[in-house]
């Protein structure tokens, strides 16, 4: 794994707060926080209500805009800008993946039919370190 990948996948780990924008069906900017996590690879997983309004957006436009990382002020450390797709599963398997203690206090459990999980799929990332002018840029290799 190259650097840049290494400080974007330090940062993605940790289950954590992020800004999440989707688009309303008039192509107006979105934003809320969510919580979510890259455990494996770049592909961030995100609980949520089925009956959501984000889920209803990302099945109209599948275009998402991510930005996490920086939570503390005094703590100098890099955030991430990531513009991706993402799409909605019901899949038992996928509730399974992505199920945690944490989200008792919302879901019933890993079956609730309110659960679904959205997997946000990067096609760029923006790594900002601290102190740094401009970002290092990530971006898949395509096949």
């Amino acid at each position: 794994m190259n650097q840049l990948k290494e400080k974007i996948m330090k940062i993605l780990t940790p289950h954590q707060l992020m800004c999440l924008a989707t688009l309303t069906k008039e192509g107006k900017p979105w934003v809320r926080y969510v919580t979510g996590e890259a455990p494996d690879d770049e592909t961030i997983r995100i609980a949520t209500f089925s009956n959501s309004r984000k889920v209803a957006q990302i099945q109209n436009n599948p275009e998402v805009h991510i930005t996490c990382g920086f939570t503390i002020p005094e703590q100098s450390r890099g955030y991430l800008q990531i513009a991706g797709t993402a799409q909605v599963s019901n899949s038992e398997e996928d509730r399974n993946l992505c199920w945690h203690d944490g989200l008792k206090e919302y879901f019933k459990g890993p079956d609730d039919p309110l659960y679904s999980v959205i997997f946000v799929h990067p096609y760029r990332i923006e790594y900002m370190g601290p102190g740094a002018m401009k970002p290092e840029v990530w971006e898949p290799t395509r096949n």
